[in-house]
């Protein structure tokens, strides 16, 4: 392994840790924030402590960095509020409004779409420790599992939503009006999970698992 492969991981810390800095500066509501990045700083202490006894593949660390430093922007600014506008009339221009409605910020939806990355490396993990010698069960559990994720982060959002309540309360929910943004947002935690998952099968299904 060369020292540019060896060493990305860490560079991908350094990005996250920098950018968690610079977004933990004056964030638009200190409440959310901290709710907001609890359940990202949870993990990367996780795969920091965890580093030497198992260490992903610079995929699976990219993927997961480029989800935690969406979510780390999402609380700075509370995921309503995020400079989104370019992005917001290109989705109009598709006609998506089922996902992805004119009108709304939906940083939180796209959002929602990368968090399905995590199936990726909870594939992988159970793939190259052989608890699941199947690739396609492999896949399988690793949507299945962030299906699971995505339903008890809403229950989560609503228990806190109900118990703060006020702005703090109604910004971490971010439902933003939409009655169904709960299922919406576990419907693309799927379909994100089910995209990053044909990507691990083309990656891993020729390699030997070690």
């Amino acid at each position: 392994m060369n020292n540019l492969n060896k060493y990305t991981p860490h560079l991908f810390l350094t990005l996250y840790v920098m950018l968690f800095i610079v977004c933990g500066i004056n964030p638009f509501n200190r409440a959310v924030w901290v709710a907001e990045n609890i359940p990202v700083v949870i993990p990367v202490l996780l795969l920091v402590f965890t580093y030497k006894k198992f260490r992903f593949s610079n995929l699976s660390y990219f993927l997961m960095w480029f989800f935690m430093s969406l979510h780390t922007i999402g609380g700075h600014y509370t995921f309503e509020l995020v400079p989104f506008d370019f992005f917001n009339e290109l989705l109009a221009k598709f006609h998506v409004d089922f996902l992805f409605p004119t009108g709304r910020n939906n940083f939180d939806r796209v959002g929602h779409f990368f968090v399905g990355v995590f199936a990726y490396p909870l594939a992988e993990f159970t793939y190259r420790k052989k608890y699941i010698t199947s690739i396609y069960t492999a896949i399988l559990f690793g949507i299945f599992a962030l299906g699971f994720w995505g339903a008890l982060y809403e229950a989560i959002e609503m228990i806190y939503a109900i118990k703060e309540g006020g702005e703090a309360g109604s910004a971490f929910l971010g439902s933003q009006g939409d009655v169904w943004d709960a299922q919406k947002d576990m419907l693309l935690d799927i379909y994100g999970a089910v995209t990053v998952s044909v990507l691990f099968y083309f990656v891993w299904r020729n390699k030997e698992v070690k």
